[in-house]
């Protein structure tokens, strides 16, 4: 399996994981681990190659 396939499914499943838990059990301090960590998951998501296809690691702009 490709590695790169490997790593976006991997976070697919983390993720997926993530959303299918019942934060409101958690305690405050757990919540918004848990927020965190989608968000930064979500923004990973957004990242993309670059257009010469070289293999180095895309950054986003801040």
């Amino acid at each position: 399996m490709d590695q790169q396939f490997k790593q976006g499914y991997r976070m697919h499943c983390v993720l997926s994981n993530l959303n299918r838990l019942d934060i409101d059990q958690l305690d405050d301090a757990d919540q918004e681990r848990v927020e965190t960590a989608r968000d930064l998951l979500k923004e990973v998501s957004l990242l993309t190659r670059p257009a010469n296809g070289n293999g180095e690691d895309a950054r986003a702009d801040s």
